[in-house]
């Protein structure tokens, strides 16, 4: 996907909250109501259907998000909205800080050892809890923990490559 077109997973609806249409909405942003800040959305539903949404407010709760959309009137047209996705274009947030990334500008990269084997390209990252992890794909793929400077050595997106420190037989 070109940098122009990328998009970026704000957060996913986990269902209905009360009976007047508000959702229950998961948001992977930092700060978690942060996500309200990069509108409007992309929401992609479980069949892969897309629309736009502007206009969707919440509030934090101990519970997490409680959001409204404009369209969302009753619990059932909420709880119809579960599983659904919540995208913005990449271009919608702010530049990362020096040192940072968001991954989905990572996507696409080569990946390369110290020793200059090729191990193909970033196909996504994942978090595990402990460590988040790179997968790269080539001729196999191959989970990197994306742990700085220990496996991931450098990121040059300039000539749109990651070296890592890693052995190729792993």
């Amino acid at each position: 996907m070109e940098p122009s077109t990328r998009r970026i997973l704000l957060g996913r609806v986990h269902g209905a909250f009360g009976v007047r249409g508000e959702l229950k909405l998961e948001s992977f942003t930092d700060p978690p109501n942060a996500i309200f800040r990069y509108q409007p959305w992309i929401l992609r539903d479980a069949q892969g259907r897309e629309r736009e949404l502007s206009g969707a407010r919440g509030r934090l709760t101990a519970k997490g998000i409680v959001a409204t959309f404009p369209d969302v009137a009753d619990r059932d047209a909420a709880d119809a909205l579960r599983g659904t996705e919540v995208w913005a274009p990449r271009s919608a947030l702010p530049p990362p800080k020096p040192g940072e990334y968001y991954w989905v500008d990572l996507e696409g990269l080569r990946v390369v050892n110290r020793e200059g084997v090729d191990f193909g390209r970033v196909s996504y990252l994942f978090s595990t809890g402990a460590n988040d992890v790179l997968v790269a794909e080539g001729e196999r793929e191959r989970m990197i923990p994306f742990l700085q400077p220990d496996y991931v050595v450098s990121i040059d997106f300039d000539n749109g490559v990651v070296t890592v420190d890693w052995d190729p037989e792993f």
